[in-house]
């Protein structure tokens, strides 16, 4: 705290932001570019829906999916880590101290005060004290499976949505166009705030997520015509 008030940090956020971000991010993209390559090829629009629909539920899932077991595995090492730290504390509790010291030490403080610090930190909670200094886990950032599971999940349903909805709306003739400017929108406003709430300029947020969004559906569209072309 200074000057009376509290400082708010970005780093909390980086866990949850960065699985619902990505999700919604890759549910706009994936589905839209779904979604205009086969309105290019000139299918259906039952077709169309169809894939869109396929595209939504699957992503989801997919990314759920990943997200919890790619995040367990940060967990399980966390953990792995935390017993090996435990264990050591238990059986050379004057070496950790020795450890945590010498850490505070190469942090700025003289040896007298870093001894002293590491001392009563110990003495307050050692494991806590060696995870946040020694291994680098605190309670802000550590891993939790479920919550980037269920925030990747429900983020990329609601990114799919938006060319999904989109399509529905449109005319057949308007379908990969509109669907294509629609979604770049989207994704313009979503890489602006993602970077404001981690703390970088919106603009280049969004530039960088429509660059390569952009390659992406032009490049599915541009496949959807070809093979319409040829098997139509």
């Amino acid at each position: 705290m200074r000057g009376g008030h509290a400082e708010t940090h970005k780093s909390g956020r980086s866990g949850w932001l960065r699985a619902a971000v990505l999700g919604a991010n890759d549910g706009i993209v994936s589905t839209a570019s779904l979604i205009v390559g086969v309105a290019a090829s000139a299918a259906g629009h039952n077709d169309v829906l169809l894939a869109g629909t396929a595209a939504l539920v699957a992503g989801a899932l997919s990314m759920g999916a990943g997200e919890y077991v790619s995040v367990s595995s940060q967990a399980d090492a966390e953990k792995a880590d935390l017993a090996i730290e435990r264990r050591a504390l238990d059986e050379h509790p004057e070496r950790e101290l020795d450890e945590l010291t010498a850490i505070y030490i190469g942090r700025g403080l003289d040896p007298a005060l870093a001894r002293q610090v590491a001392e009563q930190l110990t003495a307050h909670d050692d494991l806590a004290a060696h995870a946040r200094d020694d291994i680098g886990i605190t309670p802000q950032l550590v891993a939790r499976p479920l919550q980037a599971a269920a925030a990747s999940a429900l983020a990329f349903s609601v990114g799919a949505l938006v060319p999904l909805l989109t399509f529905l709306l449109l005319p057949a003739h308007a379908v990969v166009a509109g669907v294509m400017a629609a979604s770049l929108v989207c994704l313009g406003v979503l890489g602006a705030l993602a970077a404001r709430a981690g703390g970088a300029r919106a603009l280049r947020g969004a530039v960088r997520v429509l660059l390569w969004s952009s390659l992406a559906m032009t490049a599915t569209a541009l496949i959807g015509h070809a093979f319409g072309r040829v098997f139509n």
